[in-house]
């Protein structure tokens, strides 16, 4: 994709598109070749936007419900308009083979409808007080109103649908909101500047700032931004919570996703080939990937072979080939690491069934055997496409091995058994459990997160907006009931 223009993309501050003396140069994962420049916005550019969303603030909540589920409409339009220019950047800006990119934006699109349909039936609710002798002639009026600006980090790995996921609820309820993208894929969130620019959102409602990490850490200590929203790696995450300890945070923080397959699933052929596909899709950058693969002994024999084929099936490749299900991690160094997970593992005893190697930024589809519980490439999380694969007796072995981890984002569990499959539900320390698939599934307008070293809040539209907005009680005395 030839995306390099002779001008830098323009940041977006307050609203209106802005160029900087610094430049940030966006390459491909898969070759190095260049990509596009982006403006980085200096310090006044940066203060302004700030200063901008902290003044809109006060209006912008109480704008009426139509005038923002307008815009969302406009946004979701517009990303359905521009959907193939989209998928091609970001396969361009992140490596991911283009079907994947394909199917990030239609999620996207979907963000912004729902969030369009949550802002029109996003309201209170009334409670009558007379249910005491004390509360006679009174009635309370609970709503839902905004904590203020908020501060939204996304990471590279779908560098749309979770910019989506924290613009569009943000609008909804009326909170203004300063995006930064990650640096190695800001190029999605700028279009999503453009289509936020053509509506008539408020100035200062929006601004998207393509900056590094020591200039985002001036902005979660700003206290004019009381809520952060970030999506990212544990350790930079957790950091957050002492760096702006009186703030409101939503943590995303990533999992090392478990699969369990249990004995009475009858397409155990089926299983293997979802496991394959959403332990390798996105390169395995996904939060919810399948890392863990845990199979009951009963069924063992038949299943370890087809998720060995299954893996081996995966199409690795110029990212651009619709026929590619793996392109490459997200640079070079990434990829050293993945194999070096691997590498500890195997001198930990482990066996490589397939995969292993890199070539450049590109990873093979690993699939592992006998991984001790104490390497990295179980206990950690590896964000790779590698996969490990463990047999245990019964399903309360099983269970026991997807608790034990520092992690819990979501598990799938491979059942027919309703009440094994409710047992999961009650004793699987996760944020969510997906009862025969994946635990890559997310329907995004479900709620969305983790327990433990997964991080705190929710996303999903609605359960985003809940999160972003605090409850104000309003009470009326001396009515009639």
């Amino acid at each position: 994709m030839d995306t390099i223009t002779p001008e830098p993309r323009p940041a977006w501050i307050a609203g209106r598109p802005e160029q900087s003396d610094e430049t940030l140069l966006v390459t491909h994962p898969f070759d190095g070749s260049e990509v596009a420049t982006v403006a980085v916005p200096g310090a006044e550019q940066v203060e302004r936007a700030v200063a901008a969303a902290a003044s809109v603030a006060p209006e912008f909540r109480r704008s009426p419900a139509h005038v923002r589920a307008a815009a969302l409409e406009h946004v979701s339009r517009g990303l359905a308009e521009r959907a193939e220019e989209l998928a091609e950047v970001i396969t361009a800006e992140n490596g991911k083979p283009f079907k994947w990119a394909e199917a990030e934006v239609r999620r996207a699109i979907s963000v912004f409808r729902i969030a369009a349909e949550e802002a029109r039936r996003f309201t209170g609710e009334l409670q009558r007080l007379d249910t005491d002798a004390a509360g006679d002639g009174r009635l309370a009026m609970v709503r839902r109103v905004p904590r203020g600006p908020v501060l939204g980090i996304a990471p590279f790995n779908f560098p749309l649908n979770l910019v989506a996921h924290k613009v569009a609820p943000s609008l909804a309820v009326g909170a203004p909101i300063i995006i930064k993208p990650a640096p190695r894929t800001p190029l999605s969130s700028l279009i999503l500047g453009e289509l936020l620019a053509e509506t008539e959102l408020p100035e200062g409602a929006f601004s998207v700032l393509p900056l590094g990490n020591a200039e985002t850490s001036a902005l979660v200590a700003d206290p004019r931004l009381p809520v952060v929203s970030f999506t990212g790696s544990g350790p930079v995450g957790w950091s957050l919570t002492e760096a702006a300890p009186r703030k409101h945070l939503v943590l995303e923080l990533g999992g090392n996703a478990a699969a369990v397959v249990l004995g009475d699933w009858p397409d155990l052929q089926g299983a293997a080939a979802r496991i394959a596909t959403f332990g390798n899709y996105q390169a395995g950058q996904s939060c919810i990937a399948v890392q863990r693969v845990i199979v009951e002994r009963s069924v063992a024999d038949e299943f370890v072979p087809a998720l060995l084929d299954a893996v081996r099936a995966q199409r690795t490749g110029d990212p651009y080939d619709t026929t590619v299900d793996v392109g490459p991690v997200v640079d070079e160094a990434a990829a050293e690491r993945i194999v070096s997970w691997v590498d500890e593992a195997v001198a930990g005893g482990a066996k490589v069934l397939t995969g292993g190697k890199r070539d450049g930024a590109s990873v093979e589809p690993t699939l592992l055997s006998d991984v001790p519980p104490d390497t990295k490439a179980w206990a950690d999380e590896i964000f790779g496409p590698v996969l490990a694969v463990s047999i245990v007796e019964d399903a309360d072995a099983a269970f026991a091995a997807v608790n034990d981890s520092a992690f819990g984002l979501q598990a799938g569990v491979f059942t027919r058994d309703l009440r094994l499959a409710f047992r999961a539900s009650a004793e699987l320390e996760v944020g969510g459990v997906i009862v025969g698939d994946v635990p890559s599934y997310r329907a995004d307008q479900m709620p969305y997160g983790g327990v433990k070293g997964s991080g705190s809040g929710r996303e999903g539209v609605l359960a985003a907006m809940h999160d972003l907005t605090e409850e104000k009680v309003t009470v009326f005395t001396g009515v009639e009931l």
